[in-house]
Parts: C-alpha cells; sequence; structure tokens
C-alpha cells in the first residue's frame, strides 16, 4: 500500500513538473533556440551571407526563428567578425563562439554551458532560409513526453530527384517514429521506407553535453552525419513528422530555388 502510495505521488509530480515547465510563464527554466552559423562552409563560402531579398541569407532564418511562440529566447552562434558586421544593423541576439568547432552540436554546447537556465535546446540550421516557425514549436512539444531526451524533424516531401541527390538526407524510423538510420545513398530495397530528413534538432540540457562530449564513431565519419553518433551510441531520437516546406542551401543552385519560391509564393514568407 505505501509503495504504491509513492509510486503515485512520483508520477503525480513528474507530470507536474512536465506540464508546468511548458504552462507556467515565470519558470526558471527556458527554452533556448541556438542558431549555429559558421562561416566558411565548404560548398558553398559564406553561404549565411549570401544576398536573398535585400538581405543576409542568414538574417532571415532569425526572422522566421523569431516567430516562434514556444521559444524563450533565440542566440545566433557565430565564428566570425565579418559575419557580426554584416548584421550590425539587425537586433540580434549574437554570441561569438570559437573558430575550432568540428560540428554545429559542438556550437551549441558552448552557448548552452554559458546559459545556465537552459533546459531545452533547439538547434535551428543557418542555411534554412524557409524555416517554419510551426516546426519549431511542434519539435518543443515533443518533449512533453518525458522519455523523449533527444528529437528531430522528417517529412515525406522527398522526390525521385531527392532519393539520389547525396546532399538530401534520408531518415529511416521505427514502428515508435524512433530513427534508426540516416542515409545519403539509398538501395532500391530502402525506398518506400524513406523520409527527408529536415536538419533541425532538439536537446535535453544533459543529453546535449552527453552527445557532444562522445567520440566520433566510425558511421559518422563514413556519412558525415554526427547523428549517427547519438544512433551508433543508442540514444533515441524521437522524430516529429511535417508537411512544411523546408529547403536547406546548399549551393548556389538550391540559392536560386529559394529565392524562386519566395518569389512566386510570398505568401510562405509571411
Amino acid at each position: 500500500m505505501v509503495n504504491c502510495l509513492i509510486k503515485l505521488i512520483n508520477n503525480y509530480s513528474t507530470n507536474f513538473i512536465v506540464k508546468d515547465f511548458f504552462d507556467k510563464k515565470d519558470f526558471k527554466k527556458m527554452v533556448l533556440g541556438v542558431i549555429p552559423a559558421r562561416l566558411n562552409s565548404t560548398r558553398f563560402p559564406k553561404k549565411i551571407l549570401a544576398s536573398l531579398s535585400g538581405k543576409p541569407m542568414i538574417a532571415h532564418v532569425i526572422e522566421r526563428t523569431l516567430m516562434s511562440k514556444k521559444l524563450d529566447k533565440v542566440i545566433l552562434a557565430i565564428d566570425s567578425l565579418e559575419t557580426k558586421e554584416a548584421l550590425k544593423s539587425f537586433n540580434f541576439d549574437i554570441m561569438m563562439t570559437s573558430e575550432n568547432h568540428l560540428s554545429g552540436t559542438d556550437r551549441i554546447a558552448e552557448v548552452t554551458r554559458k546559459e545556465k537556465n537552459a533546459e531545452i535546446i533547439i538547434n535551428i540550421q543557418g542555411d534554412e532560409p524557409l524555416v517554419d516557425f510551426k516546426v519549431i514549436d511542434n519539435l518543443i512539444d515533443s518533449f512533453k513526453d518525458i522519455n523523449v531526451n533527444m528529437s528531430t524533424v522528417i517529412s515525406k516531401n522527398l522526390s525521385i530527384h531527392d532519393l539520389i541527390d547525396p546532399n538530401v538526407v534520408k531518415a529511416m524510423i521505427d514502428e515508435k517514429f524512433n530513427a534508426v538510420n540516416f542515409k545519403r545513398e539509398v538501395l532500391d530495397i530502402d525506398i518506400g521506407g524513406l523520409y527527408r530528413h529536415i536538419g533541425m534538432y532538439a536537446y535535453r540540457r544533459e543529453t546535449l553535453f552527453h552527445f557532444s562530449n562522445l567520440p566520433i564513431t566510425k558511421s559518422e565519419e563514413l556519412t558525415n552525419l554526427e547523428q549517427m553518433r547519438a544512433i551508433d551510441n543508442g540514444i533515441l531520437i524521437k522524430t516529429i513528422l511535417t508537411n512544411s516546406l523546408q529547403l536547406s542551401v546548399d549551393t548556389k543552385e538550391d540559392l536560386k530555388k529559394v529565392k524562386e519560391i519566395i518569389r512566386s509564393k510570398s505568401e510562405l514568407y509571411n
């Protein structure tokens, strides 16, 4: 009888804490959005500063991220004074970070260590100027499940061209919508069970630090996909399905596509 009562109290307390985190405005812990913005990208140098509708591409990412109703704070994590100078006319929260980070996750971990109250951290890619703030909010909601420690976004918007394009990462999931694999190259046998991976991640604070401290794994090296480090180390990645159109800009051709979308479907950008 006593054990049952203790279990009931613990369950009540856990549910209260989870509800309190998302519903109580004056709660000390916060949901932090971080946009890692490395300047010297390989395939498209300085792409975050590429001109898009009269402003740097990264400015579009920040402005759309700030539309989120569930992020308490948004920080742009940069590694170059050139980026800071290009954004001086904007009132963004910018943090200079080390230029020696090997991944966006490492950069986000640096920011999070300085943001002591950040409990849930959202990694928003700096090369997705069409980022949908509703997707960010849905990703945050995944943490209402106390068993979720890391999550990401997938989409059914996967064309034949996407299947053969190594720049488009494909995700494979299980029946519980946990990611089981990520691929750049696919075989015929894979087709039908694949989703387009949208490179937005969310972590609980402890999981972020644990993940960033893990050594790089062999499959991560082979695919150049850091999420494989989580898969290889048994960290469950919950996936959130969206139909939102989000394109990453990896090449100048990608930038042209985004410009065309903004020009032809301006309602997506309002």
